[in-house]
């Protein structure tokens, strides 16, 4: 592991969202500013978009951090796939709250009873909830209802809501959601990094692992990380790991662009042809459908680069990253073989004719 040999105590850019690294990038500190102004408010919903893997978890674990747990009470809900009454289920569980057998009535009298209770102890209840995207419009509204919970005038619950793009643009164009929309007091998209921003994030994660400059990272190292991350800050955690491990393999003392393209370069190679199993199976059921004449190069189905399939591999590398090469090595020749195994089939079939 590149930690070892490096000498860190802990891997500075590990994938899991991780509070302890906090940057406070120009679009993070933005938000933060939100969050304060529309907690400061106690009602109403703020609502944060970003790109995946631009520091939505990690803004949330910094905010948890920072609270006085005295003051807030602050819930938070991840699975998001879920109707009305399951909304509240699942509300009440966080709170606390027994739920098995109860309707729904009795679920919200519950629910309300707990947030006035907080209230009267002088602890505001904040509910988190990842994923918003995903949430169908029945529990967009449960969620819109449970805001309208009052004591003494002031609102018993605000709501924290964390999406995807998708979110935004449904949030603003639904004719459905106008009545949450006016109840939104604070919003922000997170966007990708500035290019000026890279070098002190990498700078930041490293000191809080033990860094002395050891790997040294040249000046235009950095303006490759910023270019083939896009500034994404998952994307960067990703890249730079493997340039670290890459260096470790290769005894480097010091990291530049050649050595960050390299890797950039292999990690492309390795989503061109991450596409095995899946995508084996898909050049089969083609050929069977329509075999390919002699002359005809063997069907080959490249996977595209996208942001989902980086996080699919971005979870793999977490898991697999002592193990990569020899798992590399093994599919590639899987594929070939595959491949060599088809075009020999394909022969001997056209041949008998």
């Amino acid at each position: 592991m590149y930690e070892s040999h490096y000498g860190f105590s802990d891997r500075p850019f590990q994938l899991t969202p991780d509070a302890r690294f906090w940057f406070e990038s120009k679009t993070h500190r933005t938000a933060m500013a939100y969050l304060g102004y529309g907690l400061a408010q106690g009602e109403g919903f703020i609502v944060i978009t970003g790109d995946v893997g631009a520091g939505k978890t990690t803004l949330v674990g910094h905010l948890m951090a920072s609270v006085d747990p005295q003051r807030l009470n602050a819930i938070r809900l991840v699975s998001t796939q879920v109707e009305d009454e399951d909304m509240l289920r699942l509300t009440a569980q966080q709170l606390g709250l027994a739920t098995e057998g109860l309707a729904k009535a009795q679920l919200l009298e519950r629910i309300e009873r707990t947030l006035r209770l907080h209230a009267n102890e002088g602890r505001q209840t904040l509910l988190i909830v990842d994923e918003a995207q995903n949430l169908p419009l029945s529990a967009l509204e449960e969620l819109r209802m449970l805001s309208n919970f009052q004591n003494g005038g002031k609102s018993l619950l605000q709501i924290f809501l964390l999406g995807q793009p998708e979110f935004r643009d449904r949030l603003q164009r639904s004719e459905h959601l106008e009545q949450l929309r006016q109840r939104v007091i604070a919003t922000h998209h997170l966007t990708p990094m500035e290019e000026a921003e890279v070098g002190p994030y990498i700078a930041h994660r490293l000191s809080l692992v033990g860094w002395v400059g050891n790997p040294d990272f040249a000046d235009d190292s950095i303006a490759a990380l910023y270019r083939h991350s896009a500034g994404v800050p998952r994307r960067l955690n990703l890249l730079a790991g493997r340039v670290l491990m890459h260096g470790a393999i290769e005894g480097l003392s010091r990291i530049d662009a050649a050595t960050v393209d390299l890797v950039a370069a292999d990690m492309a190679d390795e989503r061109a042809t991450a596409e095995p199993i899946a995508d084996v199976e898909q050049r089969r059921r083609i050929a069977d459908a329509a075999p390919p004449t002699e002359a005809a190069p063997a069907v080959r189905i490249v996977t595209q680069q996208d942001p989902e399939l980086l996080d699919r591999i971005a979870v793999l590398e977490e898991r697999l990253d002592e193990q990569e090469a020899a798992i590399r090595r093994v599919l590639s020749l899987l594929i070939d073989w595959i491949e060599t195994e088809e075009s020999v089939g394909a022969e001997t079939r056209y041949g008998a004719h």
